[in-house]
């Protein structure tokens, strides 16, 4: 049988698996009733009674926009009032003294394509941990870059830095490039976030190697769910850090304002780079502004306009934090609840600090997620285990649920 599309548009005929499930939760909710189903499958904040959260603050801002403010292009980099608002919201009172660069993106997805494709060759691999969001392999393949992976967790449960610097030795070794993506804090899938003693591990390990000139050494912070992280900015300390690092180690930011703002479809976001050096921040601003246009071409003006307004207004600003401190404590309960049930009754997670998820580590991930179906819970298998969204299921839902899951698990 011929076929029409190109050699490396070839994919499986397959649908995308969170999405799959989702659709399969909403039609149990349609059948036996919102009460009867416990549906933790995507990442976006939910009331209790399954309708999604979407902020006041940001909705009656963005309707009380004129259709011209809604309608019209934006600049491919993004309004300045944008670029400027992400930043701030991104960096809170931690914002690192260097050199600062900012290009908008669809959502956090378009900083993590900016990062892999400007700053990796063909047939180079990443490097994350090995548990991870599955987009990154799909972003990689699709422009012939692969995937390397070491072990989130050591032996004792402890953040594995030895692995990290294992693995990272061996990719500047093969490549003299590397792409290191730490989705902290509030790690999708495991809600750990990286402590700032971590951090000063990985950087000063990081700047020996950048003592070798040959090495181009960049680290991508998938930020998206930095604003449901900690207590107020407690978890943006660590951006302070990337002051006066070598010119060779370069730190890349993926801002999502479609997390930060409740914004999921409206696609908005920003990658922000930041070097010690004013050449490396200019290249990196002209690259990711080639490939904005070659990819997306320009974001969504009423959406980079709202979240200016929200910033830039005291009033506004004041009405966003009060509905997020809100909804963070909410989704604080929540793990919380889950946490302590599974602590009670032993099941094992992934260590937790922060965000949207927790993780199960378990075998079987596809077969489990079937039998929880059957009993109308729904959760996303991963290659080795199973994650659930905190952030889409009431506090007393996260309470019944490790229970059903362990017996699943142990069926």
């Amino acid at each position: 049988m011929s076929t029409m599309v190109s050699e490396h548009g070839k994919w499986p005929a397959k649908n995308d698996p969170i999405f799959m499930i989702a659709g399969k939760a909403a039609q149990a909710k349609e059948k036996y009733g919102e009460d009867k189903v416990i549906n933790s499958t995507l990442g976006a904040l939910m009331e209790d009674d399954g309708s999604l959260v979407a902020f006041d603050s940001v909705y009656s801002t963005l309707k009380a926009l004129n259709n011209a403010d809604i309608a019209a292009y934006a600049p491919i980099q993004g309004t300045k009032e944008f670029l400027e608002a992400a930043e701030e919201n991104c960096f809170g009172q931690y914002k690192p003294d260097a050199h600062i660069r900012a290009v908008a993106t669809p959502g956090g997805t378009g900083g993590v394509k900016q990062a892999v494709w400007n700053y990796t060759n063909p047939g180079d691999s990443i490097l994350t941990t090995n548990w991870y969001w599955s987009p990154y392999k799909t972003i990689t393949e699709e422009i012939d870059r692969g995937v390397e992976t070491f072990d989130i967790f050591d032996k004792n449960g402890k953040y594995n830095i030895e692995g990290l610097k294992e693995k990272s030795k061996k990719l500047l070794k093969e490549q003299k490039r590397l792409l290191l993506i730490l989705n902290t804090p509030a790690h999708n899938p495991t809600g750990y976030s990286v402590a700032d003693e971590e951090w000063d591990e990985i950087l000063d390990f990081f700047k020996g190697m950048s003592e070798d000139k040959e090495n181009k050494i960049s680290i991508l912070v998938d930020a998206a769910y930095i604003e449901f992280a900690g207590e107020k900015d407690e978890r943006k300390k660590f951006f302070k850090k990337f002051t006066n690092l070598p010119e060779n180690l370069f730190i890349i930011v993926a801002f999502s304002a479609s997390k930060s703002h409740t914004m999921y479809g409206l696609r908005s976001g920003a990658v922000i780079g930041v070097s010690s050096s004013e050449e490396v921040a200019e290249e990196f601003y002209y690259a990711c502004l080639h490939t904005a246009r070659a990819n997306w071409s320009n974001g969504t003006r009423g959406a980079m306009t709202t979240v200016a307004k929200l910033t830039n207004n005291d009033k506004l600003r004041s009405q966003y934090e009060e509905e997020k401190s809100k909804y963070k404590k909410l989704l604080r309960k929540r793990a919380e609840a889950f946490v302590e049930e599974a602590e009670k009754i032993d099941l094992e997670i992934l260590p937790y600090r922060d965000g949207f998820f927790i993780s199960i580590p378990c075998e079987n991930p596809q077969k489990i997620s079937e039998k929880l179906m059957e009993e109308n819970i729904f959760v996303i298998p991963l290659q080795k285990g199973l994650r659930f969204a905190v952030c889409a299921v009431s506090e007393e839902k996260c309470k019944i649920a490790p229970e059903k899951i362990k017996k699943a698990l142990n069926k």
